[in-house]
């Protein structure tokens, strides 16, 4: 036989050795934690301009709408200012879109620009979320509550709804300021690294809570954030069994929050009160013997309030 045959026969014959001996590693299962720590960001968000083209088929949808409200998001507290093109990028719509939608904004004086070439906001976006708080029930009656508990324990409160991934203040009694950030109705954090929004996240049907879990982006803020949906899975079944939530320097270090959940007259957990302290000032057992039977009690004012 040829040799050239020779070789070619016996690299045939060598890589299945090497298939039955490399594979191996394979059969070998991670632990679960791993694998819902890798299968959490498995799901990426949608970009706006997907999920607008997701419902142009739908004759009443406002497309142009649409686009105008995926603009005015674009904008956040690190980027106040935003070009023609950075928009185009974060909202993934057409820079010709971007450019129609900022110079309706500005001649409806919801945005302006000094160059022309980068845009803000101004003040007047502030009337589309007041309308919404203003028309909140559960804005416009708790203010009192809430500002009677952070008098009687010395610290900040705050109410919050969740959407989506995120919770939304709606309603803040503010004592101190223990955050790096300034807190205010309006102001949005990750929910499942906040005390209110584990509160909110475990009054989720299971169905709802699997497809949270599966969209959240486990960021490390610090060093005891959650890294995982199945800790967090575990965490909030005990949230649900205890009726409250404490999260300790997850989101920020020296940060310690509590936080209850708020009922309507039906029984369904429609927001969260929380409280916040400096961790070197009061400690997870002073939260739970004297913090706790306070935010219940605030919490059933406030449900009976909604009825």
């Amino acid at each position: 036989m040829p040799r050239a045959q020779i070789r070619s026969k016996s690299s045939r014959t060598a890589r299945p050795a090497v298939a039955r001996t490399n594979p191996q590693p394979t059969h070998v299962a991670p632990p679960a934690s791993a694998i819902h720590a890798v299968s959490a960001p498995a799901i990426p968000p949608a970009s706006p301009s997907a999920k607008i083209d997701a419902l142009t088929g739908d004759p009443n949808f406002m497309t142009s709408l649409a686009r105008g409200l995926a603009v005015i998001q674009a904008f956040t507290d690190r980027k106040q200012q935003l070009s023609i093109s950075q928009v185009s990028v974060r909202t993934a719509l057409s820079r010709a879109a971007v450019r129609r939608c900022l110079y309706t904004l500005k001649q409806l004086g919801f945005a302006d620009s000094d160059d022309g070439r980068h845009f803000y906001l101004r003040p007047r976006i502030l009337s589309l979320g007041h309308s919404y708080i203003s028309s909140m029930p559960i804005a416009s009656s708790v203010q009192p509550v809430l500002e009677h508990a952070s008098r009687q324990l010395h610290e900040s409160s705050s109410i919050a709804t969740l959407d989506g991934l995120e919770i939304i203040y709606v309603a803040r009694a503010s004592i101190t300021r223990i955050m790096s950030i300034d807190l205010g109705v309006g102001s949005r954090l990750p929910a499942f690294c906040t005390s209110m929004g584990r509160v909110l996240l475990a009054s989720l049907s299971p169905e709802e809570l699997e497809t949270s879990l599966a969209r959240i982006e486990f960021k490390h803020y610090t060093d005891r954030t959650v890294s995982s949906a199945e800790k967090l899975r575990q965490i909030l079944r005990l949230v649900s069994r205890n009726r409250y939530a404490i999260v300790d320097q997850e989101l920020e270090l020296g940060l310690r929050s509590m936080a209850v959940p708020i009922q309507n007259g039906s029984g369904r957990v429609v927001a969260a009160l929380n409280i916040g302290a400096h961790a070197q000032r009061v400690s997870i057992q002073m939260m739970q013997t004297r913090f706790l039977p306070q935010l219940q009690a605030a919490a059933q004012e406030i449900s009976m309030l909604l009825g």
